[in-house]
């Protein structure tokens, strides 16, 4: 799957001379957390955080009276506090690799581009979704952590296993267990109660963690 497929398109932007003050306003009302910066050509030039705006502010601790912040907020620009080099991703980005950037850059979101110019925005809580989804949270069914050994034809054993007991198996991740050659899986399975699914394991080299 790629972030074109997971993100917020035609996001809302600002320009540079936006004042700070019209830039909080807009992200109070959309409940954004970040706005990218556009040019006068729709160029890409910068992103400004919620973050970068709470900086920005006075301190609580300021000398200064509400007039005065209020006007010290409204001759500061957007383009005072933007962060100009901006991290971006094409559409065709996978959402893992995108998840990855944004990890190791410690950012909540990430300009989409196609052919240099923005349409659209991903960021961390469209990736939560999408964890959501592939869990299959809001389905019903009872839910598995397995530990499988990491041999071929394991998880295909206990796929087969499900679906012949009159099973369906919604969702299924796997991740890297603690001991070498294991696997930890994770799967959700419907049409099956708790008691069939674990006696219809229980022939398998599979180690059942958890079900609930």
């Amino acid at each position: 799957m790629t972030v074109a497929a997971i993100m917020t398109g035609s996001p809302v932007t600002v320009e540079k001379t936006t004042s700070v003050t019209d830039a909080q306003a807009l992200l109070r009302q959309g409940r954004f957390h970040r706005l990218p910066v556009l040019n006068n050509r729709q160029k890409l030039i910068g992103i400004v955080s919620e973050k970068d705006l709470l900086y920005a502010a006075p301190s609580p601790g300021t000398a200064l009276d509400v007039y005065e912040m209020s006007e010290l907020l409204n001759k500061l620009n957007v383009g005072d506090v933007m962060t100009e080099d901006v991290i971006t991703v094409d559409a065709d980005t996978l959402v893992e690799d995108a998840a990855g950037i944004m990890v190791d850059n410690n950012i909540g979101g990430l300009p989409v581009m196609q052919d240099g110019q923005l349409i659209g925005i991903v960021t961390e809580s469209d990736l939560f979704r999408l964890f959501i989804e592939l869990f299959g949270t809001r389905r019903e069914g009872m839910r598995f952590t397995l530990r499988v050994p990491d041999r071929r034809g394991e998880i295909a054993a206990v796929a087969t296993a499900v679906a012949e007991n009159g099973g369906n198996i919604v969702s299924l991740g796997t991740f890297p267990g603690n001991e070498q050659r294991q696997h930890t899986v994770i799967m959700k399975v419907e049409g099956i109660d708790r008691e069939t699914a674990v006696t219809i394991l229980e022939p398998l080299e599979v180690e059942v963690l958890d079900v609930r």
